[in-house]
């Protein structure tokens, strides 16, 4: 359907809670539109955003949650007509029905839209490269997959032209999105139940760069054969960055630098060609973080900002939720969250890690994402807490596409320590893990809860249960 925003004034939303979802909440509401839905009663942290924004929603699933003057639902993809009562209730009254990415793509495709995707690092430069655009004056939209700590939110509701997206390749949503400037962050294989193989995966990423008009951009990530696989594919201009010396833009002489106890900034320059494009610094770090953020610079470079006016505006990031998030304390452990749910992720994450901590014990609770993408990727999950001193794997989160399949989280166990023995051991629950730390962890040790699931409710009721 055509959405004409004019027309509609209260949405229904099936699924409310969705770390996307919620942006576009955000977005419709700064529009004037009435918003209310429905999700779960699991507590994640588009909860808070969802109250900061006094935006009502029920934490259950029931035909009667719907009212009678709903002009349009909206509905996460996780639901449909067979798993979802309310989903049911508005094909029997028959309502106007849009999923989110079809919502998101028709406010997207009416703005100049600029694309951040990949397999990682999608959330963070999304959310960079708005809160820079935003620092420029640009007076961007926004809708990014996390809470924005700059932003206390998923959005920004700006009135300038320029649309900024998080875009999300699972189901091949990409499809729907025509966009005039791209960054490809990476490409890894993920999403197993979706994607048959490697090359179906490729697949949406090609197809999706080829839409960028001949006047629009590419800006990918010239360290990797898959990435460059991809851009061949354009028929726009393609800036390429990273490490490597054949990059268009590259970074030289990265640095760790300690501000203050447990407050790092990474300092490092870009170059373009041969040319000095001059020292930039940024509070995040991480080799991952130097690359996001050289898409970003690269970006608003393009976009005809001066480099001393980027330098300040990126230096005011300060971070996305679940992004290595520093949660607090445990009888003097640090205790940190982050996202990660892919294995190259989960060593990006401890590699940062070992990077900042590197004479303390590196604990590392995983939370493994569907069973799927467990199955699939296990020898590479396996491989991934090299930097880790000792791992605890949880069961496996189905989240609302999967009750089980054929995995279980102990294989996983198994296989991390059948390359280095006693490493890592299983326990079912967070309230058991985090009885299991409490008394074990001290100031010679970090906590890392690494899921794209609830397991930041580890690092949190650690940091909340009474000091010794």
């Amino acid at each position: 359907m055509k959405l004409d925003l004019k027309n509609i004034k209260k949405i229904y939303v099936i699924g409310i809670k969705g770390s996307g979802v919620v942006g576009v909440v955000e977005i419709l509401k700064a529009k004037g539109i009435e918003v209310l839905g429905s999700d779960t009663a699991e507590k994640f942290f588009t909860d808070e955003v969802l109250q900061k924004n006094k935006i009502k929603y029920f934490e259950n699933f029931s035909a009667e949650n719907i009212p009678d003057d709903i002009d349009l639902v909206v509905y996460s993809t996780a639901y449909n007509e067979k798993n979802n009562i309310e989903f049911q209730e508005s094909i029997r009254r028959k309502l106007p029905m849009l999923s989110y990415p079809e919502i998101l793509a028709e406010l997207f495709n009416q703005k100049y839209g600029i694309a951040i995707c990949g397999t990682h690092g999608k959330t963070t430069t999304s959310a960079w490269l708005a809160n820079t655009l935003k620092e420029l004056g640009k007076d961007p939209i926004a809708a990014i997959g996390s809470r924005v700590k700059n932003w206390n939110g998923n959005a920004l509701t700006g009135a300038g032209e320029i649309f900024v997206m998080e875009a999300d390749e699972y189901q091949n949503k990409l499809a729907r999105y025509n966009p005039h400037g791209v960054i490809l962050t990476n490409c890894d294989y993920d999403h197993p139940d979706f994607f048959p193989d490697f090359e179906a995966y490729k697949k949406t990423f090609k197809d999706f760069v080829a839409k960028i008009p001949k006047v629009g951009f590419l800006v990918v990530c010239g360290d990797a054969i898959s990435t460059l696989e991809v851009a061949k594919s354009a028929i726009c201009t393609v800036l390429t960055y990273g490490f490597s010396a054949d990059c268009d833009y590259r970074i030289i002489n990265l640095k760790l630098k300690q501000e203050q106890e447990e407050k790092y900034s990474q300092i490092f320059s870009v170059m373009q060609g041969e040319k000095s494009l001059g020292n930039f610094k940024i509070g995040l770090f991480g080799k991952h973080n130097a690359l996001n953020a050289l898409a970003v610079i690269i970006v608003c470079y393009k976009l005809n900002f001066s480099v001393e006016k980027i330098q300040t505006a990126l230096e005011n990031f300060q971070g996305t939720a679940r992004r290595f998030e520093l949660i607090g304390s445990r009888n003097g452990a640090i205790l940190i969250d982050d996202y990660a749910h892919h294995p190259d992720e989960i060593r990006a994450t401890l590699s940062a890690a070992r990077s900042l901590y590197s004479e303390k014990n590196i604990w590392a609770v995983f939370h493994p994402h569907t069973f799927t993408r467990t199955k699939a990727l296990l020898a590479e999950f396996s491989q991934s807490f090299s930097d880790a001193d000792k791992v605890i794997i949880l069961d496996i989160y189905g989240s609302a596409r999967e009750a089980q399949g054929g995995v279980h989280s102990k294989d996983l166990v198994e296989l991390v320590n059948k390359y280095d023995r006693e490493k890592a051991e299983y326990i079912a629950t967070i309230d058991e893990t985090v009885e299991f730390l409490k008394d074990k962890i001290g100031t010679d040790d970090v906590v890392i809860a690494i899921g794209a699931g609830n397991v930041w409710e580890v690092a949190t009721k650690l940091s909340e249960i009474s000091e010794l």
